[in-house]
């Protein structure tokens, strides 16, 4: 083989097909919204961000082909070729996909090609990894995973419903997943096979291979147990939640040059800037050229809960440098109690400074970031994805914290400023410890741990996410967790106390 094809192209054809009618809906279920993006976005997002893939094709539902130019067109899928509309059944539409697909390819040229779910929005990069690698060495490739559920083979008899006629072996049992891949050549022959099969009819690729060319091993790799399809009611919501509660690892820099040349001329501000978190991003920001104005209560006076402050604030530091790139809020307060014995003022202190005050200063910020498509960045705690009893107040207003994020990244995505959350476990700060007492040495993250993972994602591209910053093995940095494992980790941990 010559060296001009010794590395394949690798394609994504993502299927889109299907309707909304299982879940209810009047459109197609892949533009339906979760996490406030269509169901294909999210899917397309995870092939764009992937290294393994060259390049996307869509085979949309007939009559939808606009919606995904128009959701593509925005969120800028460079990687995006064609959007073409699928066929009456999954066998036209995978054909339609496969002559698509040897447009352009010399003679004697083979390609990659994942066929995968538009459904399926929770795919990681780590399965598409695996199946590219996969083609390495094998013709075919499937995902799946271990079955957690007995199995059972039935039979109907008339009026008197269903009987079990056989229970498998359960451990040989798996659950099949997408993306399937294969070489393009070995797809199209099998395709090619099964045309002259006049009963041919088929839910999946891989079951066409093996079918018509049994000779064809198909290598199975390893799925992801939240890798789910949406396609009853109750997928909506859960994979609402699941990205909601999935945490993202901050890109760190290379080392002290790079953040100094990303942060050199840029101004910080910092709303709750006196102690703790706040304090420690201020002075590391400084540290690498950022001009940084901290602001807090007993250093500057500035009160997060009084309206007029945050604008005189912000108009200042604006007067002052010309700019203001990030906005930083780490200011807030922690009151534990049971609610019904909280008087008036606690509860209304902690909704100004926990809730009020973040939206005023996003509103605020909105004009200055816009103008510098710079990032706003707010905090919540690791008590957001259940509340637990006498933190009422802290916890909820935490939760909102993640939901304001996900809705300002969406709504500012068009004017190009970032909204990101800070999601950290139990932190040795000032608030803690008069709220907790002095606690066991090492038992709590480092404030400076939760800065320095703030400032990587301050100078990332990353908005709308929610960044779990964890104690990890000595060997490893702060906020290395990341996706859905971290998420379900997470999870576990949070009934372990409040950040």
């Amino acid at each position: 083989m010559s060296e001009h094809f010794a590395k394949p192209r690798t394609t994504a054809v993502i299927l889109a097909g299907g309707t909304g009618q299982r879940v209810g809906l009047s459109i197609p279920k892949q533009l339906l919204k979760i996490a406030g993006k269509a169901v294909i976005e999210h899917t397309l997002t995870t092939f764009e961000n992937a290294d393994s893939i060259d390049d996307i094709i869509v085979l949309m539902a007939p009559g939808y082909v606009p919606d995904v130019e128009k959701i593509v067109a925005k969120a800028g899928f460079a990687k995006v070729t064609k959007i073409i509309e699928g066929g009456s059944t999954r066998n036209e539409t995978t054909e339609r996909a496969i002559a698509a697909l040897g447009e352009g390819l010399a003679e004697g040229e083979d390609a990659n090609v994942l066929f995968h779910d538009a459904v399926r929005p929770l795919l990681s990069e780590r399965v598409i990894d695996d199946c590219v690698t996969a083609l390495e060495r094998y013709q075919a490739v499937d995902v799946a995973i271990p079955s957690a559920d007995t199995i059972i083979v039935t039979r109907t008899h008339g009026e008197d419903g269903e009987f079990i006629t056989e229970i498998p072996d359960r451990s040989r049992l798996r659950r099949g997943q997408t993306p399937q891949a294969f070489k393009l050549s070995t797809i199209r022959r099998a395709y090619e096979v099964a045309a002259n099969d006049p009963n041919f009819q088929a839910t999946d690729d891989c079951s066409v291979v093996l079918k018509y060319l049994p000779d064809v091993p198909i290598h199975v790799v390893a799925g992801d147990e939240y890798n789910m399809k949406v396609t009853q009611p109750v997928d909506v919501f859960i994979a609402d939640k699941l990205f909601q509660l999935a945490s993202t690892a901050a890109p760190e820099q290379a080392d002290e040059a790079a953040y100094r040349e990303l942060l050199t001329g840029k101004t910080l501000v910092v709303f709750g800037g006196s102690y703790g978190i706040g304090k420690d991003i201020a002075e590391l920001a400084a540290r690498f050229g950022a001009k940084t104005y901290a602001l807090g209560r007993s250093t500057t006076g500035t009160h997060v809960e009084n309206p007029e402050e945050v604008d005189d604030a912000l108009s200042t530091a604006y007067a002052e440098t010309g700019r203001i790139d990030y906005v930083i809020n780490t200011a807030g307060v922690l009151r534990i109690g049971k609610l019904a014995e909280t008087d008036n003022a606690t509860i209304e202190e902690a909704l100004k400074v926990n809730y009020l005050a973040p939206v005023q200063i996003a509103r605020s910020s909105y004009k200055y970031l816009a103008e510098t498509k710079g990032q706003l960045l707010l905090y919540t705690s690791s008590s957001y994805t259940r509340g637990r009893a006498e933190y009422s107040l802290y916890s909820s207003t935490k939760a909102a914290m993640v939901n304001l994020t996900q809705a300002l990244s969406d709504e500012w995505a068009g004017d190009g400023i970032r909204v990101n959350c800070i999601n950290p476990e139990r932190t040795a700060t000032p608030m803690r410890t008069k709220a907790f007492g002095q606690e066991p040495a090492g038992s709590l993250l480092s404030s400076e741990a939760v800065a320095q993972t703030s400032l990587d994602v301050l100078l990332s591209e990353l908005t709308g996410h929610v960044i779990d910053v964890r104690q990890q093995d000595p060997t490893a940095g702060a906020g290395t967790a990341s996706g859905f494992e971290a998420a379900l980790a997470a999870v576990l941990d949070r009934q372990d106390g409040v950040a």
